[in-house]
């Protein structure tokens, strides 16, 4: 089952004085701005199988769970930085509910985007 319009609809329930608009769901995928300008794009194939995307002042970052990086602690899933780095996912877990894991990532993207104070790359 997609999990892309339950996780819209908690969006706007949780989140919504914070969206600047309503989440937009296309066919394998879920993008929602936030009121400090960050840009989520939302990917679920599964609670296993994931892919979130976040935008900041041109950044993009992303968290997804491809098993390409066994050297990573937190293998499969991992963390994209902007500069091209790579490293360990801070926030998610593969087979956590699918809003636990977006609700995580858009507590710390409201109050961090860029990461700057709370995860060490």
């Amino acid at each position: 089952m997609n999990p892309l319009p339950e996780i819209a609809g908690l969006l706007i329930e949780h989140y919504g004085e914070r969206l600047r608009d309503a989440p937009a769901l296309a066919h394998d995928a879920l993008t929602a701005t936030l009121d400090n300008g960050v840009i989520l794009e939302l990917r679920f194939a599964g609670a296993e199988e994931y892919s979130l995307r976040w935008q900041h002042d041109g950044r993009v970052f992303a968290i997804d769970t491809a098993p390409l990086h066994p050297e990573l602690a937190t293998f499969p899933n991992h963390l994209h930085a902007p500069d091209g780095g790579l490293g360990s996912d801070p926030l998610t877990q593969p087979g956590r509910a699918p809003w636990d894991n977006v609700r995580a990532l858009v507590e710390l993207v409201l109050d961090d985007p860029l990461l700057e104070r709370q995860v060490e790359r």
